[in-house]
């Protein structure tokens, strides 16, 4: 670890900010409707902050700044990278879906994405609470920003609505929760409150009560970013709400920042309370699995389906975390941990598949998020509908997709703890998987055994279809050489220090 490098460790995050500023400022002479000059630049900022977050974790070095509050290791610039080319993935599929719906008029959709994605930045290297906190109102403010940016669409306002209330007080659970946790340990910073709750009520400066009422706090926040149940019931009305293009934003690269503060928070934190919060990740992975799964199988609308699709992903991804350390055990850690992490990048790849498909199949005036509506898709699209069956098989698990492989690979974390209880989980996830096959392969059977609903011609840019094609090829090259990302998170996890 190498302390004293503040400006260093930032670098990334002084970029992002600089070239949105800049963006900001350059869009006010761009006059083109799809803002070219915009798009090109923010295209560009977010390939180069890419590259530098990707070099900076190739080199395994774990940077120290601004007296501890900042932290660039491993795992945090592989979620950087990852969140930087999802958000540009976003982008490409959004630009002509937003630009036909008239979100185009000023590019605020390209600087406050921009500015949502250095919130996840914010999140991602904070090693403090504060950072943390301000990572993630810079990031919901941004959101909510960029609900309501189709501002003459009741919809769209609704869920803009809902989203600011409900996210208000999310953020007001997990500030209560921290100020609770700072006056039972007497700190901010990660470092000191973990040695601070490793000690005892000797070292503690509040009630242990307190501690344990502001972990509650924390989680109950903290699950509502994560949109897991009992937690869930913003996901599906924002994500039918929102515009397509801002659905795929607030699905998609947010929940690598999840992970990041999950694991900031709860293992870099409050490691000594493991017993207590992995209860409370065991409750929540069950309810998200069960809701998430049965109500999808209701939903005629699309982007309803993957919103309780989403709820159900992340029960999942709970399960790895919840298996990570085990009575105080920290040998599973690497494995379940790498393991939650692989699952939520794969998650994101398929998510960003999934949504492009229906963003490039909308049009001026028709929004093809009914289920109905990808009806003979096959007969219109070959590329367009296999994208779509890949994204779908990976979800429900089939393999030899990523999703596939990532399901396994948490399965076995649970496994591995040989604690009867997790075996039951295991088998729990397995049903639920079972049941969530359904629905995802009711998409595929519209699409390819349906007669066609449109006939209307699908319009799309040359970058548009080479990304949606680079993703379906990702998502099954990931899942029959799933090696490389496997190890790559695995030895993100170990480099930690907790």
């Amino acid at each position: 670890m190498i302390d004293n490098l503040s400006w260093v460790a930032a670098y990334p995050e002084i970029l992002l900010l600089v070239m949105a500023c800049v963006i900001l400022l350059v869009d006010l002479a761009v006059k083109t409707p799809l803002r070219d000059a915009t798009y090109l630049l923010t295209l560009l900022t977010l390939g180069g902050v890419a590259l530098l977050t990707g070099v900076y974790a190739s080199t395994g070095q774990v940077l120290v700044g601004f007296g501890g509050m900042i932290i660039s290791d491993p795992m945090g610039n592989w979620l950087k990278c990852f969140a930087s080319l999802a958000m540009m993935a976003t982008l490409v599929y959004g630009r002509s879906y937003a630009g036909a719906r008239d979100m185009l008029r000023g590019g605020e959709m390209f600087t406050l994405a921009l500015f949502s994605l250095l919130g996840m930045f914010v999140m991602i290297s904070g090693h403090n609470f504060v950072v943390i906190y301000l990572g993630l109102e810079l990031l919901s403010l941004s959101s909510y920003a960029l609900v309501a940016l189709r501002r003459d669409d009741g919809k769209a306002v609704e869920a803009a609505m809902k989203y600011f209330v409900l996210g208000s007080m999310a953020s007001g659970f997990l500030l209560y929760g921290m100020s609770m946790v700072y006056g039972a340990t007497g700190s901010l910073d990660l470092s000191e409150v973990v040695r601070a709750i490793a000690g005892g009520e000797q070292t503690l400066v509040g009630s242990p009560h307190v501690l344990t009422l502001g972990l509650v706090f924390m989680m109950a926040g903290l699950a509502f970013k994560l949109g897991v149940v009992p937690f869930h019931m913003w996901v599906p009305d924002i994500y039918h709400g929102a515009p397509t293009a801002i659905t795929l934003m607030i699905g998609g690269a947010p929940k690598l920042a999840a992970f990041a503060i999950l694991i900031r928070l709860l293992v870099q934190g409050m490691l000594p309370m493991v017993v207590d919060w992995q209860q409370m990740l065991a409750v929540l992975a069950v309810a998200s699995l069960l809701v998430g799964n049965l109500a999808a199988i209701a939903q005629t609308n699309l982007k309803r389906m993957l919103a309780f699709s989403t709820i159900a992903q992340m029960g999942f991804m709970l399960l790895g975390l919840l298996a990570g350390v085990v009575d105080g055990d920290g040998g599973n850690m690497a494995n379940a941990y790498g393991s939650s992490m692989f699952y939520v990048v794969s998650y994101v790849l398929t998510t960003l598949g999934a949504f492009g498909v229906i963003m490039l199949l909308s049009r001026n005036g028709f929004e093809s998020d009914n289920i109905s509506d990808l009806a003979g898709l096959n007969q219109r699209s070959p590329l367009y509908a296999g994208v779509m069956a890949i994204c779908m098989f990976s979800l429900a698990g089939v393999p030899p997709l990523v999703g596939f492989y990532a399901k396994l690979s948490v399965l076995q974390a649970l496994l591995a703890s040989s604690q009867p209880v997790y075996l039951g989980l295991a088998l729990f996830a397995v049903l639920m998987s079972l049941i969530g096959a359904f629905y995802y392969l009711r998409v595929v059977k519209v699409m390819y055994f349906d007669p066609p609903a449109q006939t209307a011609p699908i319009q799309a840019g040359v970058d548009a279809r080479s990304v949606l094609s680079l993703n379906g090829a990702l998502v099954l090259v990931l899942g029959i050489l799933p090696g490389g990302l496997m190890t790559l998170c695995a030895q993100a996890i170990t480099a930690l220090t907790i």
